[in-house]
């Protein structure tokens, strides 16, 4: 892969490692209080209301280990967040309710961007929406104890290939997750999230929340929101999606460098996320991006993959935590509808 190639991915998703971390539960009626889906709500509950700051080792599938420290705070109804990097790229995360703000020491870069859910760092993945259990299986496991708390284990299973699974440690008393694991089809684990130390204090400090990386010389960069991409854009759509999949948003974005919004477009299966960027056509992105080489084929980014390909003369780009045919799978589809729908619906997928 070129270093043209590098760079750009890097900006799709300039600060996806916060939105990789942690299942999030969705509400539920009517089931009993040891549903598993009830302690997976319980869990968004806590991730989203409680005050806490602990350290955690993040272990990726070829080995490599990261320590991160994150501090949430709720104080009158006003959410800020603080993700670091102690070790690594040195990289850091600061959230409050309008903006997130991204640190990076490894590209001297700091990015300004608006907020784009409401979510907290440790719960950032989709809600469990209808259907869902369709296309997962939900379980729980026999207890056991992690930081010398008895906690409850969940496992959440894919039932195709199309989507990944998880299993996760909620602490028996607050249903916060001590530990949690993305894991494959085949039960494979991906990558794995455990923490060594978690405080949930009454009170946390202004000081615990601030950005520890020294600014100097780094250069400031803002991202401008977007309603609408070109004409020229608006209407491309995917054709066909894996089982469950459905377009849940459409809106623009600016990305990298450039001036010019391209189309972002979101399929969920009501857990699984895969973002698709459909961007202006070379002749259009001239002005701004002049050197740009369009991608192609598949990157690894995390524990989700990026596939790039070419549509009608426009760089389409899929990003998800899912396996890499699902992301290749919903960017091939993708064409200009000229202002006709596709079916909208999920189609049988045998590749």
């Amino acid at each position: 892969m070129t270093m043209p190639t590098i760079a750009r991915g890097s900006w799709l998703l300039p600060c996806a490692f916060v939105g990789f971390l942690f299942l999030a539960g969705a509400s539920l009626a009517g089931v009993a209080d040891d549903d598993p889906r009830v302690w997976l709500e319980r869990m968004n509950h806590a991730l989203a209301t409680r005050n806490y700051d602990g350290t955690f080792m993040h272990i990726s599938e070829d080995g490599r280990i990261e320590t991160m420290r994150i501090v949430h705070r709720v104080e009158a109804g006003e959410v800020t967040e603080r993700l670091a990097s102690m070790d690594g790229s040195g990289r850091e995360f600061v959230r409050n309710n309008d903006g997130l703000t991204c640190y990076l020491p490894d590209k001297k870069t700091i990015l300004v961007e608006p907020r784009q859910d409401h979510g907290p760092f440790l719960g950032s993945l989709p809600q469990f929406g209808a259907g869902v259990n369709d296309f997962y299986q939900i379980d729980s496991l026999p207890g056991t104890r992690i930081l010398g708390r008895p906690v409850r284990v969940i496992v959440v299973s894919p039932k195709d290939q199309f989507r990944f699974g998880y299993r996760l440690w909620l602490d028996e008393k607050t249903a916060m997750p001590l530990r949690t694991q993305l894991c494959d089809a085949r039960g494979n684990v991906i990558e794995q999230i455990a923490f060594a130390r978690l405080d949930m204090p009454d009170e946390i400090s202004a000081a615990d929340l601030a950005p520890s990386v020294r600014t100097d010389g780094m250069r400031w960069v803002h991202q401008v929101p977007r309603d609408n991409a070109s004409n020229e854009l608006a209407n491309y759509r995917a054709a066909e999606l894996p089982p469950g999949f459905h377009l849940t948003v459409t809106g623009a974005e600016i990305l990298g460098g450039g001036s010019l919004p391209a189309t972002h477009l979101v399929y969920s299966d009501g857990l699984a996320t895969v973002s698709v960027f459909v961007e202006p056509s070379p002749d259009e992105r001239a002005a701004s991006q002049p050197a740009l080489v369009p991608m192609r084929g598949l990157t690894r980014v995390g524990s989700g993959f990026v596939f790039s390909t070419v549509v009608q003369g426009h760089q389409v780009t899929a990003v998800g935590e899912v396996p890499a045919q699902t992301v290749e799978f919903i960017a091939h589809s993708v064409r200009d509808y000229g202002g006709g729908e596709p079916a909208g619906r999920s189609e049988s997928a045998n590749h």
